[in-house]
């Protein structure tokens, strides 16, 4: 099993297939769940040049974000799982 670990946001990429997905209410619900302690699951990037790609969690992603987080649990996954 894959262990997940703190990564800093700013050297995620966003593709830009993922944006299109975003839903605010979702993030919104995300963020209150993070602030009560109820922590979402980490988010799936894979290594790309220079940075990290994210695979999958942009709603937990953007979350994290908008409570001016700095760093995030995620699992890195060697290709696409989707």
């Amino acid at each position: 099993m894959l262990k997940p670990v703190l990564i800093k946001i700013d050297q995620i990429y966003v593709p830009k297939d993922r944006l299109k997905k975003l839903n605010i209410e979702r993030v919104n619900i995300i963020a209150e769940e993070i602030i009560a302690e109820i922590g979402p699951q980490p988010i799936h990037l894979r290594k790309g040049k220079g940075r990290y790609v994210l695979v999958s969690g942009i709603h937990r992603l953007e979350a994290h974000k908008a409570l001016g987080e700095t760093d995030i649990m995620a699992i890195i996954v060697g290709a696409r799982l989707f």
